[in-house]
């Protein structure tokens, strides 16, 4: 276990050794729990898994952009109502987006589903985490879901472009999920998941489930009505300035439910916090943190060790 006294030794380090401005992130260890072979409601099928992967092997995922002009512009004017979620490309979505700010629509992006809607994925327009982008005095990024109906299955995360809209977030690589039909979570993994927190054995309609990115951790974790529950999964999508990651909601059956990106008080009071807001961090190009964070440790690295 030599690997892992390194990672804690490093963790351990004062950033004013490394002259560094912030502070060193803790350890990178792979999530302990047993990974499920079967999930317990939703199984996709083997052909659907097989033509993912294809589809991943053809499509490199997508190198960190800037954003134009005209979008930092909107950013400026409108702040986080920037963020909406894009109508998937899928036929299998059989309902609506609405955005926040249409008429008649509140200051959330409002999305429904019939009972004919299969798997399918919804992601972001812009993104939570922009890897060109300076994150110095940010704690992370947030957003939360609003569940008001789920005949059917929700699950909330993040992804990577391009990703394949036919698949739930953490079934395919450079994904994190949290299931909401039998509350595991998962990242880059096709079959069950793991079991998550004790704090969420169950789910009802009109709770909020939040999903944020932890800088200082590397790590995307969940809220629940609220309350920040332990990591999901640490050390993912390191090094930060190769990725792109959006928020990523899946979605089967008759559904509806709200996603807010900051323009109405979150549930989980900190996310109101300027650290924690979307449009916090997407105004200067990243500079130093980029030497520290190739050093680190990617989820993947520590897990195969």
């Amino acid at each position: 276990m030599s690997w892992l006294k390194a990672l804690r030794n490093k963790g351990k380090t004062p950033s004013s050794a490394q002259g560094l401005p912030f502070d060193v992130p803790p350890d990178w260890t792979p999530a302990p729990e047993r990974s499920h072979t079967l999930g317990l409601r939703n199984e996709a099928s083997d052909d659907e898994y097989a033509s993912a992967e294809a589809f991943c092997a053809r499509h490199p995922l997508e190198t960190p952009k800037l954003l134009s002009s005209d979008m930092v512009e909107r950013i400026d004017a409108e702040g986080c109502r920037a963020w909406t979620m894009e109508w998937p490309g899928s036929p299998r979505f059989i309902g609506s987006v609405h955005s926040a700010g249409e008429k008649r629509i509140p200051e959330v992006t409002k999305v429904t589903t019939a009972d004919g809607c299969g798997d399918v994925c919804l992601l972001s327009n812009l993104p939570l985490l922009a890897g060109l982008y300076e994150i110095q005095g940010k704690s992370g990024v947030y957003y939360e879901v609003r569940i008001q109906k789920m005949n059917g299955i929700v699950a909330i995360g993040t992804a990577c472009r391009p990703y394949p809209d036919w698949r739930f977030p953490g079934w395919n690589r450079a994904s994190v999920g949290l299931h909401l039909d039998d509350m595991r979570k998962f990242f880059e993994d096709p079959d069950g998941g793991r079991d998550y927190s004790p704090l969420l054995t169950s789910f009802s309609v009109g709770s909020v489930i939040g999903c944020g990115y932890d800088f200082t951790s590397s790590s995307v974790f969940y809220t629940y009505d609220g309350q920040r529950l332990p990591d999901a999964f640490g050390g993912v999508y390191l090094p930060r300035t190769q990725y792109d990651v959006y928020a990523a909601i899946g979605v089967e059956g008759a559904c509806e439910f709200e996603v807010n990106f900051g323009s109405d008080l979150f549930k989980w009071k900190e996310g109101n916090e300027w650290a924690w807001r979307v449009e916090g961090h997407v105004g200067r190009l990243s500079g130093t943190s980029a030497a520290f964070e190739d050093e680190l440790p990617t989820y993947e690295e520590a897990r195969r060790r």
